[in-house]
């Protein structure tokens, strides 16, 4: 109950009062961006890319909108490049 009055606070508070139903869209919507690279991640099963996974799902995320951001804000918003190991697939 705490959490979910936070961010009904913290939707007010960035300016998006009007438009509450779209904050918490954008955060569902970049939640499932990170549960996709964490999907991917696992299919992938190749060694030292997770932080390439992680950093991918949050910038994904990210690029939803101020929910996708609040959603991905905790761990990082690097372009995943910047992790991707060498020799992982170019299908991710």
């Amino acid at each position: 109950m705490k959490f979910l009055t936070g961010l009904i606070f913290c939707s007010l508070v960035l300016g998006v009062s009007s438009q509450w139903y779209s904050f918490f869209g954008e955060a569902t919507q970049g939640a499932w961006d990170m549960w996709r690279a964490y999907s991917d991640m696992r299919e992938a099963n190749y060694t030292n890319s997770d932080k390439y996974f992680h950093a991918r799902g949050n910038y994904d995320a990210a690029q939803r909108g101020p929910g996708g951001e609040w959603a991905a804000r905790v761990i990082s918003g690097k372009d995943p490049n910047h992790f991707r190991p060498a020799g992982l697939p170019d299908k991710y």
